[in-house]
């Protein structure tokens, strides 16, 4: 008789509770914008809504499905070409943001958050395969060339997503064994490589310089010849830069400890730009305090801690490093979300998982989660 197991209670009561949180903070965030701007203060609510009653099942089902019948080429390589296709296709459906896949009045797909689950899996069935023999050119080309692609595709519109990505794979390579030279190497590379993405895209050009060099104190001293400046002139939103960055720091002062009380935050009044996406967490804070912000962020340690767990305890390379390929691509980026809202970081669009409104980030993370369910059940 097949053993019997055991579901992990505390992973999956974290994630239900954070997605029915995100919910009522999607309603309370959009519902006076999304009543003078489309009619209704369930417009946004609604789709929420309407995209959990999808992603749960799946969450359920990936759940159910034992994590090994992910280790084949042909769903390692098959999500890989799926993802390359759809963020080919985006770049010319989608030619002035390169980021949406739409399907008329029922929304859109985001190609980019496909990626980050696709990537996770590919690498732990590849790097399982060839773990013996990680520091080997045969194993690293093919691993370079299939990040390499994927985040180029991704970054051309998401450099956010494109970092999560890199720190993803660089996570799983670290615990294979990948060699310090190599790592030392790849963080060059990318360094190089984040750089560049900036310097040629002059919105983020401007979010940079004005993080890190308001005045241009620093900025003058070597750019003798204005290159810079001019480059960010480019931007429609370069004088504009810190305003999303000081309005949620406003958001989050005013919270205090205890919060002003669901639904009587004021910044989200057309304050603060996309307050039921990116700069929900500032909703969050300003709504129900320091303790609310803290139980947010509370949610995902505990993801990180049973992630970390089946990273541990899980019998096979496979799944341990799938198990810490997800845990990483979710936490990163919950991190970054947070770190961005609370100005720890240059201001960077990047949804915070389950709270965020948005389906395919619902989707793609509940998918995830699905098989980080299952991996926990069988590390014991």
């Amino acid at each position: 008789m097949a053993q019997r197991l055991k579901t992990d209670w505390i992973l999956f009561s974290a994630i239900i509770l954070m997605v029915l949180f995100g919910a009522v903070m999607v309603y309370s965030a959009s519902s006076v914008v999304a009543q003078i701007r489309m009619g209704s203060s369930y417009y946004f609510a609604i789709r929420q809504l309407a995209w959990i009653a999808i992603a749960v099942p799946l969450m359920m089902w990936m759940k159910s499905v034992h994590y090994r019948k992910l280790q084949t080429p042909g769903v390692a390589f098959t999500a890989m070409g799926l993802v390359v296709l759809m963020l080919m296709v985006v770049y010319f459906a989608d030619p002035r943001q390169h980021r949406w896949i739409r399907f008329g009045p029922f929304g859109g797909l985001q190609p980019s958050e496909f990626a980050k689950p696709a990537l996770a899996l590919f690498l732990a069935y590849f790097i399982a395969l060839r773990s013996r023999a990680i520091n080997s050119r045969y194993t690293l080309l093919p691993a370079i060339l299939a990040v390499g692609v994927t985040t180029f595709a991704v970054v051309v519109a998401d450099l956010g997503t494109a970092i999560v990505l890199v720190t993803t794979a660089v996570a799983v390579f670290v615990v294979a064994g990948l060699e310090t030279r190599y790592v030392v190497i790849a963080g060059i590379v990318g360094l190089v490589g984040a750089c560049a993405a900036v310097a040629v895209k002059p919105y983020r050009l401007a979010r940079v310089i004005s993080y890190v060099d308001p005045k241009f104190q620093i900025v003058d001293k070597f750019d003798t010849h204005g290159w810079i400046r001019a480059q960010m002139k480019k931007s429609i939103t370069a004088k504009d830069t810190n305003y999303q960055a000081e309005q949620a720091k406003i958001a989050v002062a005013s919270g205090g400890p205890i919060g002003v009380g669901l639904m009587q935050g004021r910044q989200k009044l057309f304050y603060l730009p996309e307050a039921h996406t990116d700069t929900i967490y500032a909703v969050v804070g300003e709504e129900f305090g320091l303790f609310g912000a803290a139980a947010v962020l509370m949610g995902f340690v505990i993801i990180l801690w049973r992630g970390i767990r089946a990273t541990v305890l899980i019998p096979d390379d496979f799944g341990r490093y799938l198990a810490l390929g997800i845990t990483t691509m979710l936490v990163v980026q919950a991190f970054f979300n947070m770190s961005v809202v609370l100005g720890m970081l240059p201001t960077k669009g990047i949804p915070l998982p389950m709270i965020s409104f948005g389906g395919s980030s619902l989707l793609v993370t509940l998918a995830s989660l699905g098989i980080l369910l299952n991996l926990s059940e069988h590390a014991g």
